[in-house]
């Protein structure tokens, strides 16, 4: 017989230990909830302690309700903290309350979208879902997509599409070509197109740098210059990458440009909107995405700007059936379907949670006058961090922000630029403010992501005093 502690860890099918669940959910949810409603009284990024490999050892009974709510403690005391309105470093957002229930049923019925025989409800959201989202980025009626785990996987399969595509491999075997494939990117492109490259076996050497321009986004004389130098028969280019908000300033390239050079010369166009795709929601913003209809694939991410919970993602394809005859692999395990393609025979992953769901509710109760009102808010706090920033003489812009992200610098005659914004994030971090130090263009610089909907002008003009305040510190100390 099964002992009743180790029974009481699953949820009895008849009803017979509901007591005994409802215990444990009441409690687990309370010690969350005490965290979220007070996170502002827990440091936005916590100071790093090092754990022994022994404080995570496998016990050989299993715990109590107690011994484990004592270590979710130590995992709340200790994680990052984005649900703090003073969390402003990074694209990490609060998630929202439907996101996290979403994460929570999607557990608790466990379906697996690998099929729709596994998942026969979820499986159909999910083409109904990215049906919309396909409308929302102007794609034709042709298009489709699937739910990936996270950006770096939506570029690595649109990118996989885009060689087969490209080089008229639909088996990926590489070893009779007689040009060397090359992807074109921006110098700022996401680190994830060269590991892409590097996994589909063209080699991250292959990816060829576009410079950018005061802006920070892609220069397209140079990309005109660069599609003309790689189109050789020594070389072929598979696909260009344009960004709709790179990760360090948020900005956005010249769409619809760069899809006029990719249509004259026949390059697959792959736009990671990972970031700045949710100005779909954007209402009078929506121009920045201007050009983005015309992509052969769009890769987005939810789990930014739209507040879900990690991970949410997706890639979307002008050519829907074209994605299938390039990347479809047949699983013959899984039963025959003739209204739906079996999603794990059209993903990277096979067996995968229900990202779905979350995705889902977060749209249900937010809609698409919550998500532009959000996007708004953003905007809004960008623009007290610009007044703050050009009424401090001692601070200099990055660059004018195309999004709701905000870099700059403190620049003091008597010290190392790196050396005075290192001390500096430091000095916010200890005063209970995160924001990221990112190395740009070869400096150290602050970035401020302006995401969280409790973030307040109070909040961000508390920040900035703390700026001068350091600032006066120093500038005395200097002289």
């Amino acid at each position: 017989m099964l002992d009743s502690q180790i029974k009481n860890c699953f949820i009895a099918p008849d009803n017979q230990n509901r007591e005994q669940v409802e215990i444990i959910f009441d409690n687990i949810i309370k010690q969350i909830l005490n965290y979220l409603c007070n996170a502002d009284n827990f440091p936005p990024y916590p100071p790093l302690k090092i754990f022994a490999a022994s404080d995570f050892s496998i016990p050989e009974a299993g715990f109590s309700l107690s011994q484990i709510q004592n270590n979710l403690a130590l995992l709340f005391q200790h994680s990052m903290n984005p649900s703090s309105s003073k969390y402003i470093g990074h694209m990490d957002s609060i998630s929202n309350i439907y996101a996290i229930l979403g994460e929570m049923i999607a557990a608790a019925i466990n379906n697996n979208m690998l099929s729709l025989e596994m998942s026969p409800f979820l499986t159909q959201l999910e083409y109904a879902l990215i049906r919309e989202f396909c409308d929302l980025f102007g794609l034709p009626r042709t298009s489709g997509g699937v739910i990936t785990s996270g950006g770096s996987l939506a570029n690595l399969q649109a990118l996989v599409v885009a060689r087969n595509e490209t080089l008229k491999l639909n088996n990926g075997n590489l070893t009779n070509l007689r040009q060397t494939p090359v992807i074109l990117c921006s110098e700022i492109a996401h680190a994830s197109v060269a590991k892409a490259a590097m996994l589909i076996g063209i080699g991250s050497e292959n990816v060829i740098k576009i410079t950018v321009n005061s802006n920070f986004q892609m220069d397209v004389l140079d990309l005109k210059q660069k599609v003309m130098e790689y189109f050789t028969t020594e070389y072929i280019p598979i696909a260009i990458v344009a960004t709709a908000g790179t990760t360090v300033t948020g900005s956005i390239d010249n769409l619809s440009e760069i899809a006029a050079i990719a249509k004259e010369h026949n390059i697959w166009l792959h736009i990671d909107a990972i970031y700045g795709g949710a100005l779909v929601f954007g209402g009078e913003r929506r121009h920045l995405l201007n050009g983005i209809e015309f992509a052969d694939s769009i890769s987005f991410n939810p789990q930014k700007w739209l507040y879900v919970a990690k991970t949410s993602s997706m890639v979307l394809f002008r050519n829907f059936s074209s994605m299938v005859s390039n990347f479809r692999i047949t699983a013959p395990y899984m039963k025959e379907q003739e209204d739906f393609i079996n999603l794990g025979e059209i993903t990277i992953q096979g067996s995968h949670n229900a990202e779905i769901l979350k995705l889902w509710l977060s749209l249900l109760a937010i809609g698409k006058d919550g998500y532009h009102q959000l996007i708004e808010y953003g905007y809004v706090l960008t623009n007290i961090c610009l007044t703050e920033i050009k009424h401090c003489d001692y601070l200099q812009l990055v660059m004018e922000p195309q999004t709701n992200i905000c870099c700059f610098k403190i620049k003091l005659t008597n010290y190392e630029d790196d050396f005075i914004n290192s001390k500096l994030h430091d000095y916010l971090l200890q005063n209970g403010f995160f924001v990221s130090l990112p190395r740009f263009q070869g400096q150290l610089c602050l970035r401020m992501v302006l995401l969280n909907p409790f973030s307040s002008k109070n909040v961000i003009k508390s920040c900035f005093s703390l700026i001068d305040k350091f600032y006066n510190q120093h500038h005395v100390k200097g002289n």
